[in-house]
This record gives structure tokens, sequence and C-alpha cells, in this order.
């Protein structure tokens, strides 16, 4: 056990005990010895200012009338807990997190002087966990920090947005609900004031964002996973209905391990196919998905989404008819 985890299991020792704790008990609970158990008590009162008394003979605790106003000063975490979090800040930088990556860059200079400290100056190997971005947008930075701070002090949030679909921009005033992010871009969920309804956007199509002083109007948790969870992807609102794909039995390998969505089901053919059915309102990013498997995929069910597909497919071949 290195320093840092004794003296944060020290702490929480004297914290609890009612009655003076012997030395010996120390040395078994910290498994270290006598001499690096008065090391630590000592680290703990002198530097640390905690109120330990007593002494070798009786044992030792925190004095009944300051122990429970004493805390542990700045940030205690054991070093496996350190090693995660730094390694988990390299995963941004290396995803393309830029944003979130940037606004981490003051922890990690911190965290790794911790482990420098406290962890006898290993490294965390990170290089050995590599990360290849996948299509990541670009986000305008000013813009995100605004929409996430207006999210986390429920303020309401006036901004341009440029719909993608139409490329039509407009001026919308929401009370912000939760920030998500999916396939590689964050997306907004707002309740949308001029419009009387739920809405997402996509932040990176977000501009001239400002945070008003009005407080945000909270939608219910409830209301929020039904309206804007419970169907496919991010293209939510209420489920039209539910989709049925079958797979070749060679795409089943790979389609029977995957998270289309929560309320997904899915089932083993007799010739080895897999059938996948999910509920879905717009059909949009479904036929992407779907599409991507190629011929190893068939929309069964609902009849219109299938001819959808087979008129994609067909205007997708007329490109290789010139």
């Amino acid at each position: 056990m290195e320093r840092i985890e004794r003296i944060h299991a020290l702490h929480r020792i004297l914290s609890a005990a009612r009655y003076p704790v012997t030395v010996q008990r120390l040395q078994e609970d910290l498994e270290c010895s006598r001499a690096t158990v008065y090391r630590d008590l000592a680290y703990l009162r002198d530097y640390l200012m905690a109120p330990v008394v007593g002494n070798g003979e009786a044992g030792f605790r925190y004095d009944p009338s300051e122990g429970e106003r004493f805390e542990l000063p700045g940030l205690w975490l054991s070093s496996e807990e350190l090693y995660a979090l730094l390694a988990a800040q390299q995963l941004l930088v290396r995803s393309g997190g830029g944003v979130l990556s940037n606004a981490l860059a003051p922890l990690q200079h911190r965290i790794e002087k911790l482990l420098d400290e406290h962890a006898g100056g290993r490294r965390v190997p990170v290089e050995r966990v590599r990360v290849i971005p996948h299509r990541t947008r670009r986000l305008d930075e000013p813009a995100f920090r605004t929409v996430a701070t207006a999210v986390l002090d429920r303020k309401r949030l006036a901004f341009e947005y440029r719909a993608r679909s139409t490329d039509e921009k407009t001026r919308r005033t929401v009370s912000p609900q939760r920030l998500t992010h999916y396939r590689e871009n964050w997306y907004l969920d707002a309740w949308d004031h001029d419009r009387e309804a739920l809405r997402s956007f996509a932040v990176d199509r977000i501009g001239a964002a400002r945070r008003l002083d009005e407080p945000a109007q909270d939608v219910p948790d409830e209301e929020l996973d039904r309206q804007l969870a419970s169907s496919y992807g991010i293209f939510s609102g209420e489920p039209k209905g539910w989709a049925t794909i079958v797979f070749s039995a060679k795409a089943a390998r790979w389609v029977a391990d995957e998270h289309w969505h929560s309320q997904q089901q899915g089932r083993f053919l007799a010739d080895g196919r897999y059938e996948l059915k999910v509920p879905y309102s717009a059909g949009r990013e479904l036929l992407m998905d779907v599409m991507h498997y190629g011929a190893d995929a068939e929309i069964v069910e609902p009849a219109s989404l299938r001819e959808q597909a087979r008129a994609l497919l067909q205007l997708a071949l007329s490109n290789y008819d010139r």
C-alpha cells in the first residue's frame, strides 16, 4: 500500500474509532511497519493538522471534540483512481474530444504531480491505448462552453441555428435540459420556447450562443426520456413503429453483439441469420445503419421503410450506370 492510500485508510480508521486504536492494529490494517505507522501519524497530525491524540501505549484516535469536523484537504485519490483519471484524459485527447480535453488540461498537470509524489514517479503508459477518431466534427469551443454553462447553471439560452437538412438559419430561445454525446457529435436537448416543444440541436450547428438571465424551464427526466430517448438514435420523438431487419449469417456474428436501442429485440433464426427489431420515429438514421451492411441486411417490416430502402439503393446504383 502506497503512502496516499495509507493516509486515506488511516484517516478512515481514526474517524470511525470510538476508542483509541493500538499501533499493532494499525500495522495490520495498513500492512506496514511500526515505524511507518508512527511516520504516517506524525504526517497526519503535523502536516495535515489532523486532531490526532494518544500515545504508543494506549493507542491513537481523533479528538472527539474536533474529529467530526476534520476532513482531508485537497484531492485524495488512490493511485489506481489517479491512473484511471489520467488515462481517461489521454483518451479524450486521442479521440479528438478537443473541447473537453482542453478543459481538463490543467487537471492533468495536477494529476501527474500527485502521481509523481505518491506513486514513486511511475507513469501511465497511455501510448499503449490507441483511439482512432472516426468522422469527428469540429466544434466552436466558445459556443460549446456557453451551451454547457447554460445547461449546468440552469439558465435560458439564445442562439442562431443552421439546420443541416435545410441549411436554414433561425433564431432560437430555449431552456437547455441536457447535453448528449452521440456518434462523435454533441447535441443539446432543450425546450424550444417559440415552438413550445422539446427539440435536439447539433451543437456544431449553433452560433452566436448567448446565456440569458432568465432561469431555464425544467422538463421532468421522464418526459425527456419518453420524447428524446425512446426512439432510435438522436432523431428521437414518439416511436411511430417497429422495424424488423434480418441479417445474413455472416453479419449475425457482429449484429448480435451490437447495441442499437435500449428496447431492441433480437433472435437467431433457424438458418443462422439474425432478426433484429427496433423502435424508430424517423427512418433516415436507421436506413443509414442498415445500408452500412449492404447485401447482408434486409428490412422486412414495415413496408414503407422497406420501400425507402429500395429507392435509396436504386438511386445509389444509378450513379454507377453512367
